[in-house]
């Protein structure tokens, strides 16, 4: 049953044929289950709702829990907000109420967006509905899993430098990042300000046709979102796509080269033409992405320090710094501590030069080479993620540093803020793969497009199929 599919029967609900407030219900108590042995949700709602018309009329939504839901918990993967109940909501939770969508919980996630496998997470450690023994991916892990599982269900996720797509990839769902400003940002806690993009997880590319238009749009919270070409879903002719060499000649698991062969052989069957195209500046978004990341982040998490947000101080008597520091240390995990403290590092005065502002004009430079690539092709393409969902075991032997380097699939379209699409590409020992595609600032049309066409050559896995239906 597709989200269309899924619709309709809520439809006849909101006629009075069917009790929409059971399917809910039993919808409900088939995720707590699921939820205790997967830890997917941060906090499931006691009764959602949805109201009976609009063109979400009653779809369960599961929203990131970095984005604010007025009186629930929205607690960013850590300690230091696990007291936090916002008094509004974000943008984005407001338009999908008003479009009738039932919201049903927030969805785990690494702290504040800093991980790659949703394993620094204060509320639980999201599981692979694939294999219970793998990471879901991060930072929006917990929202992958829950599309994977749920078949009549949108999960409202946010990336910064990748965590739509890789956790996507992991659990073999749609990941949808939009252009950066295309959907406000207000009601987000942020990770890092110029990044940070609020965007969609779906099982299909015709779900995100109904979704986008939704979140998408001008906001006057959100001074980045005010500018704008209006979003068009239109049908695109793709004739050309290309591949940068640079982040296919990085890539060593030769199951993951294979089968992205094999991908770009079935869109040449669609009649799509692929080339290899050059960016250099690709080599090196990893380091300037981490020092822009890491800086705007130590700028923002300043405020978090138990007088105002979250977490209280208790001991009102001590020194400030003595206060700042004792919650501090003790709310924020290991990794916020690493990013607070290179970001720091990057933006200290003797510094500042030598690291923030020389990454400020790689990523200014990798713009335009993007720009550059993209005359004569509609789209870039390669694999989402450079390795298979790895087990929690593995991880565990891994340094941060060799952790960082893994993202350098998925950051290069974050830092230059463009869209980007990662949709199943192939299994391999029963796990998914994803195939990343790019486009130019304001185009997702041509990303849904592209979309409709990969999904006539593959048909897609899913390891479960919960729903509310008896």
């Amino acid at each position: 049953m597709t989200t269309s599919e899924v619709m309709a029967y809520i439809s006849d609900v909101t006629q009075g044929n069917l009790d929409r407030k059971c399917y809910l219900e039993r919808l409900m108590v088939r995720m707590r289950e699921q939820n205790t042995k997967m830890e997917l949700f941060s906090k499931l709602h006691e009764k959602p709702q949805g109201k009976s018309e609009g063109a979400l009329a009653g779809l369960p939504i599961s929203v990131k829990d970095n984005i604010c839901v007025k009186g629930f918990p929205t607690r960013a993967g850590s300690k230091i907000l696990r007291e936090y109940h916002p008094p509004f909501d974000a943008t984005v939770v407001s338009r999908i109420r008003d479009a009738g969508g039932a919201f049903v919980g927030t969805t785990n996630m690494d702290e504040f967006g800093f991980g790659t496998f949703s394993t620094n997470c204060a509320y639980g450690l999201p599981k692979n509905p694939f294999d219970t023994n793998r990471s879901c991916g991060g930072s929006s892990g917990g929202a992958a899993g829950a599309t994977a599982i749920l078949k009549n269900h949108i999960a409202i996720a946010e990336s910064t430098g990748g965590s739509i797509s890789c956790p996507a990839a992991f659990c073999g769902v749609v990941g949808f990042t939009p252009t950066y400003g295309r959907v406000s940002r207000f009601g987000l806690i942020d990770y890092a300000n110029s990044l940070d993009k609020i965007g969609v997880m779906t099982r299909s590319v015709e779900d995100l046709r109904i979704i986008l238009p939704i979140i998408s749009g001008r906001d006057p919270n959100d001074m980045t979102s005010q500018v704008q070409p209006p979003l068009d879903s239109t049908e695109k002719e793709i004739r050309k796509i290309g591949i940068p060499k640079e982040l296919i000649g990085n890539i060593t698991d030769k199951k993951i080269l294979e089968t992205f062969w094999q991908a770009i052989d079935k869109m040449r069957q669609e009649g799509v033409d692929a080339e290899e195209v050059s960016i250099p500046t690709l080599e090196y978004s990893i380091p300037a992405y981490y020092i822009l990341a890491c800086a705007e982040a130590s700028t923002n998490l300043a405020k978090f320090c138990g007088m105002r947000y979250g977490l209280e101080g208790q001991h009102f008597d001590s020194m400030y710094n003595n206060f700042f520091t004792e919650v501090r240390s003790s709310a924020f995990g290991q990794e916020a501590k690493r990013r607070i403290m290179l970001g720091t590092f990057a933006r200290m005065a003797g510094y500042r030069d030598q690291y923030y502002m020389k990454a400020l004009r790689i990523r200014r430079k990798m713009i335009e080479e993007f720009e550059r690539a993209f005359k004569g092709i509609a789209l870039l393409a390669s694999p989402t993620m450079p390795l298979l969902p790895p087990r929690f075991d593995e991880i565990e032997d891994m340094s941060p540093a060799t952790v960082y380097a893994l993202d350098f699939l998925t950051v290069p379209p974050n830092l230059a803020g463009l869209p980007h699409i990662s949709m199943p590409m192939g299994y391999a020992n029963d796990l998914p793969m994803g195939i990343h595609l790019i486009a130019p600032h304001w185009e997702e049309g041509r990303l849904l497009s592209a979309g409709r066409i990969w999904e006539r050559k593959m048909e897609y896995r899913f390891p479960m199929d919960l729903e509310g239906f008896s």
